[in-house]
């Protein structure tokens, strides 16, 4: 049986929620970038996956889904629904299972995602969000994070299955919503904010529209920070950290260590070494000064340590910087097993000859 979220435990994480939600408006540039199209992804995509419409729904209609520029929340779910959506009769009958309100949702969700493979709980859970908006919140490595920072993670039982778990998770999700006065899209993006407070690129705009540190920031600022990270996730094994290390992989789900979650935030990316006994926190510096980069990096290598690494087991930091100063050199020469690498973006444009 899972263990509700005792009440004590529950009022001090809505406090902590509610602190952040309070402050979350349409001036902030993640606010912009996920809030603000809502209705626009509902009008597309709500149709597509009503019950009775699955029969007839196509690979072509659903597949955009998978990609921010249309869902205008997710940047990672395409990286295994495609795999997904190879079988796509398949595909189609799970999500006719997982849509069907006539059953429970913890065995529906449970034998759904065990049809297809990749499918995933962040891919079912963002479809349950669009086509249910006031029932289904997202159970994502963001949202799982928020809550276990506030506290308000719900305790399973050994062996409870992936729906039970669900349905315990989004039990805690649609209670916030109603104490907050808020809806569940707009709960999901608050846990991006909960988590990453100090990134420019999350920090609210004034009307000048200059963050609170004095950087510009937008929406579109938002959305390439994602890219860069995508584009390190996605190109992986093409990396010399492909060489050694590989992300990290849980309860089936390949790219799990991808925006991993911990009780102190969300770790970029985390991976194991292929062959030896040894942890890679990889955090991309983005707008952060040096020192709470190095922060960062060293706090989560602390919980890994804790929570995950085995006695014996090595933890170590990689700090991914388009620009590398000497504070992060000389942080990194006296902190053991934190490392710095620099990366570099590249575009060029080549003149064509006109014809005739």
């Amino acid at each position: 049986m899972v263990v509700p979220v005792p009440n004590a435990r529950y009022a001090k994480g809505l406090a902590q929620v509610r602190e952040v939600a309070a402050k979350f408006g349409p001036k902030d540039g993640v606010w912009q970038h996920i809030v603000g199209p809502r209705d626009q992804v509902f009008a597309r995509f709500q149709p597509l996956f009503a019950p009775a419409y699955i029969p007839r729904l196509t690979a072509e209609e659903f597949r955009p889904f998978l990609y921010l520029e249309h869902n205008h929340h997710w940047s990672s779910l395409y990286r295994q629904g495609l795999g997904a959506t190879s079988d796509f009769k398949r595909f189609r009958k799970a999500l006719a299972l997982l849509l069907d309100e006539g059953r429970p949702i913890a065995p529906r969700f449970t034998e759904a995602l065990g049809l297809v493979s990749g499918m995933g709980k962040g891919i079912a859970t963002a479809i349950l969000t669009v086509a249910y908006p006031d029932r289904y919140g997202v159970w994502n490595n963001t949202s799982e994070g928020g809550l276990r920072k506030t506290g308000l993670w719900p305790e399973f039982p050994r062996g409870a299955s992936l729906g039970e778990r669900y349905g315990a998770v989004n039990a805690v999700l649609l209670r916030l919503a109603k104490d907050l006065k808020i809806d569940l899209w707009t709960l999901d993006a608050v846990w991006w904010r909960l988590l990453d407070p100090s990134r420019v690129s999350a920090g609210a705009l004034d009307d000048s529209g200059e963050s609170s540190t004095g950087g510009a920031i937008d929406a579109e600022h938002f959305a390439l920070e994602k890219q860069l990270e995508g584009f390190l996730v996605e190109n992986w094994n093409r990396t010399e950290l492909g060489k050694e290390w590989n992300i990290f992989e849980s309860e089936g789900e390949p790219l799990a260590g991808n925006q991993f979650p911990t009780d102190i935030g969300i770790i970029d990316v985390l991976a194991k070494h292929k062959k030896e006994r040894r942890w890679l926190v990889v955090e991309l510096k983005r707008d952060q000064t040096t020192d709470q980069t190095v922060g960062q990096a060293t706090r989560y290598m602390g919980w890994v340590r804790q929570h995950l690494a085995k006695p014996g087991d090595s933890v170590e930091a990689l700090l991914i910087s388009r620009h590398v100063d000497d504070k992060a050199r000389y942080a990194a020469s006296v902190v053991p097993n934190v490392r710095l690498m620099r990366y570099e973006v590249s575009f060029k444009l080549w003149a064509e000859k006109a014809k005739g």
